[in-house]
């Protein structure tokens, strides 16, 4: 009743913007509820957008490179370190005293047996051979003697004509010339060889050594301090050691009259330098150490092998025919063991789980978990995975050296490579 008699009381200009101000109001409140409208609907949007997440793109393929599986041969064998060693060394001594006359050899030069090699004085001992030559032709002449005699006393004696004391005496006197004849042809032989060891002979092939004593030098029997060395060259042998556990394997081959190849390397095992065969090993297994010791000789025809050289001997074992082979570097190991990724007519890689064998150079025998024809990768293994599409090239086609991402190979290199170190995992 207040309000109405207020209303009346107020002025037509004042009623009028009561009514205004009830208008704006009644359009404001609507305004807000336009805005949060629009911010529930703005809000619904973008949480139905982030739902909605793109589709990635399918990943592309890894290329690879791939090789198919092979049969073929491989050696088992063991490469240990040897020492080259002459058959035969020689340091020759004077067996004389005297001065030496002349060196007859040149440093390093290839003599023969029977090669004079230096001489001593041989004067003193020409005059010793004249000595007892005369002295043996005396004492001959008096045998000569003694036995005529013996024959007319024999004869005398027949005839009754001297006593039997007196024939006993003079075969006495001949069995007496005939030792002193005897001894005199030992001072002969004696002062020959005496004389003969003038001439420093070789007496075995192969090589002198430098030079150890200058002509005008006096040399004596009693000095043991050698004059000149010889070793023997052709053939020669190498000399190593390998762990007992293929002992049973040698002694097998060897049993049945099966000769075994020995190859000898350099330091690096690079280059070969020489082939040869087992000769024999030892007949004591070095407790200390589990080893055996094996001597090997080659022909070395063009010298590749000095005496207390240091080369790696390859002992070739036996030779496995038709076997599943693989490159080395394409096997990955685990926890579980050695795998291969192999690449499926899906163009898809499955890892593939092996048992390897024997090891030689750059190839790995196979003894179960592949099959001749199978692809395998040969690269890029960080990047694969069970399942993981490929594109696969064959070796040569998309790469300078052949093989993309395989270690280079060294030529003629027989050296086994830890499989371990081409790990790709």
């Amino acid at each position: 009743m207040a309000e109405t008699v207020s209303n009346a009381g107020m002025t037509p200009n004042a009623s009028s913007s009561l009514r205004e101000d009830h208008r704006r109001k009644e359009h404001h409140w609507w305004i807000w509820i336009a805005v949060i409208l629009l911010l529930v609907l703005g809000i619904g949007l973008l949480a139905i957008l982030r739902r909605q997440k793109p589709k990635a793109p399918p990943p592309r393929p890894i290329s690879i490179t791939e090789t198919n599986v092979q049969t073929g041969d491989i050696q088992v064998a063991v490469t240990a370190l040897g020492s080259v060693t002459p058959v035969y060394m020689d340091s020759i001594s004077p067996r004389v005293d005297g001065q030496l006359l002349s060196v007859n050899y040149t440093e390093g030069q290839m003599v023969k047996t029977n090669d004079v090699l230096a001489e001593i004085d041989p004067s003193p001992y020409a005059a010793l051979l004249t000595q007892a030559t005369g002295q043996f032709e005396r004492d001959k002449a008096l045998l000569e003697g003694a036995q005529i005699d013996l024959e007319r006393y024999q004869s005398a004696y027949l005839k009754k004509a001297i006593p039997k004391q007196q024939v006993d005496d003079e075969v006495a006197l001949v069995h007496q010339d005939q030792g002193t004849v005897k001894y005199d042809e030992g001072q002969v032989a004696s002062a020959k060889v005496q004389l003969d060891y003038c001439y420093i002979r070789a007496p075995i092939s192969g090589r002198v050594g430098l030079r150890l004593l200058d002509p005008g030098n006096i040399v004596h029997a009693a000095n043991t301090n050698a004059i000149v060395v010889i070793t023997q060259l052709q053939p020669i042998t190498v000399i190593f050691n390998i762990a007992e556990d293929y002992l049973p394997q040698i002694t097998r081959q060897l049993q049945e009259g099966n000769p075994l190849t020995v190859e000898a390397f350099n330091r690096d095992q690079i280059n070969k330098l020489a082939t040869g065969t087992l000769l024999t090993l030892d007949n004591l297994i070095d407790a200390s150490t589990g080893t055996i010791k094996l001597k090997a000789v080659f022909p070395n025809a063009d010298f590749s092998l000095f005496p207390n050289q240091f080369v790696n001997a390859r002992l070739i074992i036996e030779t496995l025919h038709n076997v599943i082979l693989v490159p080395s570097f394409a096997i990955q190991r685990n926890s579980e063991g050695s795998f291969v990724y192999l690449v499926t007519p899906t163009n898809t890689v499955a890892t593939r789980n092996i048992t390897t064998g024997t090891v030689e150079g750059d190839n790995t025998e196979v003894t179960a978990g592949l099959a001749a024809g199978d692809a395998i990768a040969l690269d890029n293994f960080n990047k694969l995975d069970e399942g993981v599409k490929v594109t696969a090239s064959k070796p040569g086609q998309d790469g300078k050296d052949g093989q993309p991402g395989a270690p280079k190979k060294k030529g003629g290199s027989h050296k086994k490579e830890d499989p371990s170190a081409k790990d790709g995992s």
